[in-house]
This record gives C-alpha cells, sequence and structure tokens, in this order.
C-alpha cells in the first residue's frame, strides 16, 4: 500500500461523519479515483461498501483478494465471479444493515455505470439513493501534505516530459510520434497512467493523430498530466515552428499577460467566478475576446481535471479559493485559426502565496 494506513481511515472516517450529519446509511463507491482515495490503492472494476458506522468492505473479482488485502488497509475483502453475486452482495449488505438511504456518486468516471446505478435501482425498489459526489469532493479538494508531495513528484515528472517534448517538435512529425516520446519518458520517470495531448490544430482537447503533423510555420500545443501515486500534475506549453505569424505571437503574449493576472486574482477566499470575470474582460481588451473558453482553472489530484470544476461544472464557480487546493492554472486555450494557445501549470494555494509545481 502507499501512503500509510492512518491516512486513509481516517478519510472514511470522516466520510462516516458526513453521511451521519445528512442522514444516509451508506454508500457504495463505483467511481476508481475516489475508491483510490479511500483504499489506497488502484484497481479496476472497483466497488466499495461503506457503512455509516463501522468497517467497509470492498468487492474484487474471484482470485483477486489475496493481492488486494496486500495492497490495502481494508480487511473485509469479498469476491465474486459473477455480477449477479456482487450485486447480491450489495443488495445483501444494504437490507442485512436495514439501511433505507445509500449513497451513490452520480459522476461520468469509468467503472461508475448508469447501467449499475439502475440494476441497484430495480433491485432496491424501497431504498431511497442520494447522490454523495458533494460529500466526497468536499473532503478530496483540500489536500493533506502526503497528497502535496505526490503532486509535487508528479510535477517534476511533468516538466522531464515537456523538455522531451521541445526536443521532439520538428517540421513533419505527427502528433502521435511526439506523443510517444513524451509517453516513454513520463513512463520510464515512474507515472503509471499519464495523459499526453498534442494539438497541431485549433483543438482544446487533443488526443494525438497519426495524420496530422507539424507545419513549417505553424504552432503545436502539449499538454501533460503525470501521476505519482495516482496523484496528478497537469501542465501545458505552446510551441512556435518557424514564423506562424504576428497574431500568434500577440495571442501567445497575452496568454503570458493573462497568466500573471490570474496568478494575482487567485487568493484564499476569493471566488473562482470573480477571477474568471477579470480574465474574460482582460481578453476582450486585447481584442482576443472571441477566442477564449470559459474556465481559467480547475481542481487536480486523483485525477488531471476534478472538481471544483467551472470549465463543465457551473455551480463549482461560486467555489472559494481555499488553502491546500490544488489548481491548473490558466486552463482555458485562446481558440485561433492557427491553433489552440496554453500556457497552463499546476499551484497548490498556501497561505501567502501559489507554490508552482510545474
Amino acid at each position: 500500500m502507499r501512503g500509510k494506513e492512518e491516512i486513509f481511515r481516517k478519510r472514511v472516517e470522516r466520510f462516516q461523519e458526513l453521511l451521519q450529519e445528512n442522514g444516509i446509511d451508506g454508500a457504495v463507491i463505483r467511481t476508481l479515483s475516489t475508491f483510490i482515495y479511500f483504499t489506497g490503492t488502484k484497481w479496476l472494476r472497483p466497488s466499495l461498501l461503506i457503512p455509516a458506522e463501522g468497517e467497509p468492505t470492498v468487492y474484487v473479482v474471484k482470485g483477486e483478494a489475496e493481492l488486494f488485502r496486500e495492497r490495502s488497509w481494508i480487511e473485509n475483502v469479498e469476491e465474486y465471479q459473477r455480477v449477479e453475486d456482487l450485486m447480491a452482495g450489495v443488495v445483501t449488505w444494504i437490507h442485512t444493515n436495514g439501511f433505507q438511504r445509500v449513497g451513490h456518486e452520480f459522476s461520468v468516471e469509468r467503472d461508475s455505470y448508469l447501467l449499475f446505478y439502475k440494476f441497484f435501482q430495480r433491485l432496491n425498489p424501497t431504498v431511497e439513493v442520494v447522490d454523495v459526489l458533494d460529500l466526497t469532493m468536499k473532503l478530496r479538494m483540500i489536500k493533506d501534505e502526503w497528497e502535496l508531495d505526490n503532486i509535487r513528484k508528479a510535477g517534476k515528472i511533468a516538466q522531464r516530459g515537456m523538455k522531451v517534448a521541445e526536443e521532439t517538435i520538428a517540421p513533419g512529425k505527427s502528433e502521435l510520434e511526439i506523443a510517444a516520446e513524451v509517453l516513454r519518458e513520463l513512463m520510464l520517470n515512474g507515472s503509471e497512467d499519464p495523459k499526453v495531448y498534442v494539438s497541431t490544430t485549433p483543438r482544446a482537447h487533443a488526443e494525438p493523430f497519426r495524420d496530422l503533423k507539424v507545419k513549417d510555420n505553424g504552432v503545436v500545443t502539449v499538454v501533460i498530466g503525470t501521476d505519482w501515486n495516482h496523484y496528478y500534475s497537469n501542465t501545458a506549453r505552446t510551441f512556435v515552428i518557424g514564423d506562424p505569424g504576428e497574431r500568434v505571437k500577440r495571442a501567445i503574449n497575452v496568454k503570458e499577460e493573462a497568466l500573471k493576472l490570474a496568478l494575482e486574482e487567485t487568493r484564499i477566499g476569493t471566488t473562482l467566478n470573480a477571477v474568471e470575470k477579470k480574465l474574460a474582460n482582460f481578453f476582450k481588451e486585447r481584442g482576443f475576446g472571441d477566442a477564449y473558453l470559459a474556465g481559467y482553472t480547475h481542481g487536480v489530484g486523483l485525477l488531471i481535471e476534478e472538481l471544483p470544476m467551472p470549465t463543465i461544472v457551473v455551480p463549482t464557480r461560486t467555489e472559494k479559493v481555499q488553502e491546500n487546493m490544488v489548481l491548473s492554472i490558466v486552463h482555458a486555450p485562446l481558440m485561433i485559426s492557427e491553433g489552440a494557445i496554453k500556457h497552463e501549470d499546476t499551484y497548490i494555494v498556501k497561505k501567502d502565496r501559489l507554490e508552482k509545481v510545474t
């Protein structure tokens, strides 16, 4: 197990307090990142059952229990051979304990299937299902020192990856070739599930294509997410090839100015949308209002992009900056016809400063 048992046990205990405060009898955790948060290990197809009082239980596929116990602090580990066995185990856990209100994370994340939720409703028609995403993210948004150390380590790996990107980019190279070289560097340095996006065209989220190549006079944007002990850092840079024109140069300069403004305005107690509005006005004044995509920041942790996520989860725009949040700034690109112009780094919010990680 990566990390001390007391770290994960305290997280479960705090979550149980939140369940009790909200009148929830127990929670079924299917989202992978929250499963890692509570168990201390990454495990595909996870099912974690946390009662409001008592010890948690994990269900794993038949044959996996022994190894799982070696990699987690949780002792109650049940095996299932068929998905029907898993569902029967969950139903038995609920009805044996007399639970009336059970929590689920309403998420689109891997392994948190809507199908599972529908099956759950069908098998437990008298049980009220409650969304606990706000409760889990309330815990996860504020990092402890062990988490921050992992994120710092991930940040150092990300920097190595960006150096390789800079060395690899050349006219004629495909997005996929560049991504492959960066991924190799990240994995060799211990990142187990890195994310690399390369764009030679104006795309905000660019899975690399093998048939899109670096132009003689163009821009290449590289976004890197690296993990260490499952915790991420996030960084992005735009590289200029040859002479792509004056608008690209102006966009890059404006983006650098915007980064300085965002760092000045992102302080403890400030709401995210207050900073967002200032940035929107700034880009408009500089002539790039139409090119700016809303959303200047997002949380970073067990996911490369997690709550607060004001870009797509609108309610989190009113979230206030808090100490030991980890934020990626400035997230949104300037979308011009020459490409997506980005400059993004990961920062830890401290009392009197923002600690740069990447």
